[in-house]
């Protein structure tokens, strides 16, 4: 290849000039050599003249910086809710026709609202801008202060990296930046971050002049930012750093366009149903005044505040009031930060939740299972060779911490399993040979070694004393115990007689087979229970992972998760199956094996297109187009930067109790939307209908404006009570999600029971006219609706609400105390030195003895078809 060519993918990053080299150019994986070469550096790195320019020219190691946004802009763009544009609408039509009572406290409702869901936005944005934590944060160079001197290991800050530096790496450290390896000893990575692969990836610095094939990430001599070392050490050279590098390439993907959740749906469904009705009820009430009346443009305040009480003024206040309070409880107790507030809500309606093995599940260790013999018996003497094995090649290898198998084999054992013989050498574990060697002594029998090899089931195998029946027992043993999900490994010892220096690799042959150990993923200490509390909410869990199909089902099985036979699938057959048969597929599958981020997102794409509320928790790169495809994209605090920042949610920890408690407040949450909307909704669209019937029948407008007013402030103050309340246990069972052709549908059948009750009203208005000492009519009849409007929505608030139905003895909450005072200002208004301001007078007695019984009647009617809707929609969970 011509000097100068430049490198394919992001192998070696950018050209000494800092051009980024051309994606797919050439094919074939370049030698170290050939690396160095074109990065103009060599094994003893670059000086720090050097290493200066080249930071000058190509810019800090950092990724990409996400502004956030201030708390105008937030502002700003909360003037873009359907509902508010709504209000804005109104109150100018109400400026227009000089209503500008009605047309002030529209502008305080829209100014309180956005305020409150700027004030809350920005609070979540300061809160995860100190979650930046997973990039190292300095790497050991190798630095010259010029060309002439030796290089020596310093520590400098990863920001001051620049393709061309040498590093090293050991156990424990991140990889700073996009590297190629030069040397390495036993060295693997743990990539999940990058490729959801929870087991560690060895890598070797043998060049592979050959086309690279596969993926870039499954390249043994590359390394990539986001990983971590898992074993061994190495030096390479840095390849690709800043903004050129793969993590930061993942970033940028991230930023892309995001499909509206399942919120955003809802309410711009069911602002689009009142609009319709809003534009269509002014001109209705226009026209029939002046059609039946010979009233004309006089009665256009009265539409106009018609069209204002069939809206929910407060729904913004009511949203955001809801949203920002479970958002601050969930940030105190449990340390659940909320970015974007109605993610709470989406969190609420969630009834599918996507997530990883490793770390959700189980923990990222494995945990010893069972010792076995060659006859497939427990053996516990197995173990201790196992063990020995272990401590001794940690303490005589030099190893700087003993690898996840050994930790495992360590603990199970426990330490008397560590006194029965003495280490004399050993050869640590090696990627290309997969298996560890220790040479112990062997007690009572002087001049006489004995050689402990554990590994891979194959590698040790082949070297035992041929026994083609043993050795194939015991491989089709570990083929099963594999496909189970578990990890194996082989055992043998061999007897050597006693001499100087350690054991050769060519010494570990004619072993003989002592048996079998099994591993399985350490369960996460919270998973069953939270699983439990799930499966009680009505959210399904489907696991998503890149490893083997066998250990999801494992982990599944230990944790009790039930997985039907044809409930798995690998990423062959999701490949296999089109868009139009995936959503009805993955609705009956539980596993999704061996997935890309490809095959991530495209499962939690179709489980939306298949009408559920997805919830996805991810904290790798890899994990980004799934975390954007969910409704609500979860990440705990340790994820990746770019996982962190493409979710709506961040948790303190990997943890599905944080998720059930998220869950909880979004359902509490979503719980007094929804009885907000039910309570609001069918009250206005009953009283609107009652007020276009009056409207038509009487000779006199059935309520002036001004009262009209009085009533939807006195109202809109008493719903206020709903960002406070607690629902019913019973609302934490389902998903509660706002759906708008479910809530029409109730709004309707409600708002005609209302409508009748005020019609009733009017008849007892009739009677109670005629009565001594009835005054005015016409301030009356406004009296006594004014009434009975406010008494009526005050019996809707307490039985239309979810969960209304509250266990005996609790005290009264927030809804009944408001319920409470907004029937008493009912009642005392009219009489009240206030009454004649606002064209009010006092009822006569009998006025409310009838309307005593309307009340009662109202509320057994509402209550009777509260249960009969219930009964009808229980099923299909609490979804209006």
């Amino acid at each position: 290849m011509p000097e100068g060519t430049p490198v394919p993918d992001r192998a070696t990053g950018t050209l000494p000039g800092g051009r980024q080299a051309p994606p797919g150019a050439g094919a074939a994986a370049p030698t170290a050599l050939e690396v160095l070469r074109r990065l103009e550096t060599g094994p003893r790195g670059l000086t720090r003249a050097e290493a200066g320019q080249r930071l000058a020219r190509l810019g800090e190691n950092t990724l990409p910086s996400r502004r956030d946004a201030s708390w105008p802009l937030l502002f700003a763009r909360s003037l873009r809710d359907p509902f508010t544009a709504v209000l804005l609408c109104l109150g100018l039509v109400s400026a227009a026709v000089a209503s500008w009572g009605t047309a002030l406290v529209t502008l305080v409702l829209v100014t309180v609202s956005c305020a409150l869901r700027a004030s809350g936005e920005h609070r979540a944005d300061r809160s995860t801008a100190g979650l930046r934590d997973l990039v190292a944060s300095t790497a050991t160079v190798l630095r010259r202060a010029d060309e002439d001197t030796a290089p020596a290991a310093r520590e400098v800050p990863v920001a001051e990296l620049v393709p061309g530096d040498v590093v090293r790496l050991g156990a424990g450290d991140l990889v700073p930046a996009d590297v190629r390896l030069l040397r390495a000893t036993g060295f693997s990575v743990h990539q999940a971050a990058l490729t959801g692969e929870s087991a560690p990836v060895a890598k070797t610095a043998l060049d592979a002049p050959g086309d690279a094939e596969g993926s870039v990430s499954d390249r043994p001599e590359l390394c990539f930012q986001g990983s971590s070392v898992a074993s061994g050490s190495a030096t390479a050279v840095v390849v690709a750093t800043g903004s050129r590098a793969r993590f930061a390439a993942a970033l940028a993907r991230a930023g892309g366009h995001r499909e509206a959740s399942a919120f955003d749906r809802s309410v711009h469904g069911i602002a689009w149903i009142l609009i319709r009705f809003m534009l269509l009820t002014p001109p209705l009430v226009l026209m029939a005044n002046a059609a039946l009346r010979g009233r004309g443009l006089e009665t256009l305040p009265f539409a106009v505040a018609v069209a204002v009480g069939l809206t929910p003024e407060m729904l913004p206040v009511i949203v955001t009031g809801c949203l920002a309070r479970g958002a601050a409880l969930l940030a105190r107790a449990h340390g659940v930060i909320v970015k974007r507030l109605p993610a709470l809500h989406d969190l609420g309606a969630v009834d599918v939740l996507c997530v990883d093995k490793t770390g959700t599940l189980t923990q990222d260790r494995p945990v010893v299972e069972r010792a076995l013999d060659t006859e497939g018996r427990d053996d516990p003497e197995v173990l201790r060779w196992a063990a020995a094995n272990a401590w001794w090649t940690l303490q005589l290898a030099d190893l700087p911490a003993p690898d996840v198998l050994d930790e495992a084999l360590l603990a199970a054992a426990g330490p008397d399993a560590l006194q029965t013989h003495d280490g004399i050498a050993a050869l640590p574990f090696d990627p290309a040979r997969r298996l560890s060697t220790a040479v112990l002594t062997t007690p009572g029998s002087l001049g006489t070694h004995t050689l402990v090899v554990k590994g891979a089931v194959e590698e040790v195998l082949d070297r035992c004393v041929p026994d083609d029946g043993e050795r194939e027992r015991l491989r089709a043993a570990a083929a099963g115990h594999a496909a189970a999900g578990l990890r194996v490994l082989a055992v043998a010892t061999a007897e050597r007689p006693g001499r100087g220096g350690g054991p050769l690799p060519a010494d570990v042959r004619g072993l003989t087979p002592r048996g079998l150990i099994t591993l399985r993923d350490a369960l996460a200490p919270t998973a069953a229970e939270a699983l439990g509390v799930l499966a009680d909410r009505g959210v399904a869990v489907k696991v998503l992972t890149g490893d083997h199909p066998g250990t999801a089902l494992r982990a599944c099985a230990d944790l009790g998760i039930p997985v039907p036979d044809d409930s798995v699938l690998t990423a062959a057959r999701i490949d296999a199956v089109p868009d139009a048969e995936l959503a009805a597929l993955v609705h009956r599958t539980t596993v999704f094996a061996r997935c890309t981020p490809e095959h991530k997102a495209r499962v939690t794409a179709a489980l939306r297109d298949g009408g559920h509320t997805v919830g996805f928790l991810g904290d790798g790169v890899n994990d980004l187009p799934a975390l954007r495809a969910a409704d609500v994209g979860i990440a705990p605090r340790a994820a990746t930067d770019v996982a962190r920042e493409g979710a709506d949610v961040v948790l303190a920890d990997k943890d599905l109790t944080a998720i059930t408690h998220a869950i909880g407040a979004g359902r509490h949450a979503g719980g007094n939307i929804v009885s907000y909307l039910r309570v609001t909704l069918s009250s206005n669209l009953g009283n609107v209908l009652a007020m276009l019937c009056a409207g038509l029948l009487l000779p006199f407008l059935p309520m002036l404006p001004v009262q009209v007013l009085a009533q939807n402030l006195c109202f809109d103050a008493a719903q206020l009570a709903f960002a406070f309340d607690r629902p019913h246990p019973s609302v934490l069972r389902r998903p509660a999600d706002l759906r708008p052709r479910a809530l029409l549908g109730f709004i309707t059948r409600f708002g005609l029971l209302n409508a009748v009750a005020d019609l009733a009203t009017f008849g007892v208005l009739a009677l109670s006219l005629y009565g001594p000492g009835t005054g005015d009519d016409e301030a009356v009849f406004h009296s006594g609706w004014f009434t009975e409007n406010l008494l009526t929505q005050a019996l809707v608030m307490l039985i239309l609400r979810l969960g209304a139905r509250t266990a005996r003895g609790h005290r009264p909450g927030p809804v009944a105390w408001a319920a409470g005072a907004l029937a008493a200002i009912g009642l005392a208004l009219p009489p009240s030195p206030l009454g004649p301001v606002l064209g009010l007078t006092a009822l006569p007695v009998q006025y409310y003895l009838l309307l005593g019984a309307v009340l009662v009647l109202y509320a057994a009617g509402l209550l009777a078809a509260r249960m009969r809707y219930e009964r009808r929609r229980a099923p299909g969970g609490t979804r209006v």
